[in-house]
C-alpha cells in the first residue's frame, strides 16, 4: 500500500482569487523518508496539510479531487482514524504545548485516544530515550530551549506511533546546534523506525543526505519529484527554481560536465568529498 496517493487534487482558500492546487497528482511510498523543497509561498504547507486532512476538514474553500492516507479518504475520516494514521510537528513547537510538564506533555495525546497507564509510562521512556528528553520530563516545556521544546513536540507525536509523522520546517526557527540535534532524531526514527517521514526543509544539505526521494514544489505545482540521487542531477533547473544547491553537489556536477562524465552522483557529503577528491586525483595524472 502506498502511504498517500493524491489524485487531480484542486484546492482554492476562501475567498482567494486562485487555485493553489489544480489537478496536482503525487504518490509517497510506505515506510520512506520523503523531503519537499521549494520557495517560499510554493504551497509545501498546504500540501502536508491536505495529506493530513486539515485541509479540507477545518478549513474553508473550494476542494476537488481525492487524498488518500494509508488507503482511507481522508475528506471521509474523523480526525481521530488521521491521527492513528499520521501526526504532524510545526515550526513553531509552543503552539502544540497544552500541559506544565514535558512528561504530562507527552502522556496528553496518549490519555486522549484511550491508551493504558502502563503503556503510556512505556511510551514516555521510549520516545524520551530517541528525542534524548530524560532529564527534562518534569521541567515545563515553555521553559525549555527552542530546540529542547521542538524534540518535546517530536516525541509527543511519535508516542502515538503514527505510521507516518509530518514535519512542516521543524528546524526553522532553530540555531544551529539545535538544528543539528533535531536532524539527529530524524535519523534515528529513519534507520530505527518503521515509519514514512515527511519533512518540509530548506536544510537541503540534510534533506539529500537523509531523504529517499525528494519533491519540488513551485507556484502550487509539483516540478520534480524523483529518488534523491536523481533529484539533484540537474542543478540547472533545481537553481531555475529558486533552490540553494549545496555547494559539494553543484561542484561535483560541475566537474562531471567539464571532463565529460555522464552519471548519478551520490548526494552524502563524505561521498561528494571523496568523490571530487578522486576526479581532481585523476584529472591531475592524466
Amino acid at each position: 500500500m502506498n502511504a498517500v496517493e493524491i489524485t487531480d487534487l484542486c484546492w482554492k482558500y476562501d475567498g482567494a482569487k486562485d487555485y493553489i492546487f489544480e489537478h496536482l497528482n503525487l504518490i509517497i511510498r510506505e515506510n520512506i523518508f520523503m523531503g519537499i523543497v521549494g520557495s517560499n509561498e510554493s504551497g509545501k504547507t498546504t500540501l502536508v496539510s491536505c495529506i493530513k486532512g486539515i485541509i479540507p476538514n477545518s478549513m474553508t474553500g473550494i476542494y476537488k479531487g481525492k487524498v488518500t492516507l494509508f488507503g482511507e479518504h481522508v475528506k471521509d475520516c474523523d480526525s481521530r482514524v488521521i491521527s492513528e494514521s499520521a501526526g504532524m510537528v510545526f515550526s513553531d513547537p509552543d503552539a502544540q504545548f497544552t500541559t506544565m510538564s514535558v512528561e504530562e506533555e507527552i502522556a496528553f495525546g496518549l490519555e486522549n485516544i484511550g491508551i493504558p497507564v502502563e503503556v503510556i509510562e512505556e511510551r514516555i521512556k521510549w520516545v524520551s530515550e530517541i528525542c534524548h528528553l530524560e532529564d527534562l520530563l518534569e521541567k515545563p516545556p515553555f521553559d525549555l530551549s527552542g530546540g529542547q521544546k521542538q524534540r518535546v513536540a517530536i516525541a509527543s507525536v511519535l508516542a502515538a506511533k503514527p505510521k507516518m509523522i509530518i514535519l512542516d520546517e521543524p528546524t526553522s526557527m532553530l540555531d544551529p546546534k539545535s538544528k543539528d540535534e533535531v536532524f539527529e532524531i530524524l535519523e534515528i526514527i529513519k534507520k530505527t523506525l518503521n515509519m514514512t517521514v515527511v519533512v518540509i526543509e530548506h536544510n537541503i544539505e540534510k534533506i539529500a543526505e537523509l531523504s529517499d526521494e525528494v519533491v519540488l514544489m513551485k507556484d502550487g505545482k509539483i516540478v520534480r519529484h524523483m529518488e534523491t540521487r536523481d533529484f539533484f542531477k540537474d542543478v540547472a533547473l533545481l537553481k531555475d527554481n529558486s533552490l540553494k544547491v549545496p555547494e559539494g553537489i553543484e561542484l561535483m556536477y560541475y566537474l562531471y560536465d567539464k571532463f565529460g562524465i555522464n552519471k548519478t552522483g551520490p548526494v552524502k557529503l563524505e561521498e561528494i568529498t571523496e568523490e571530487i577528491k578522486g576526479l581532481l586525483a585523476e584529472r591531475k595524472v592524466g
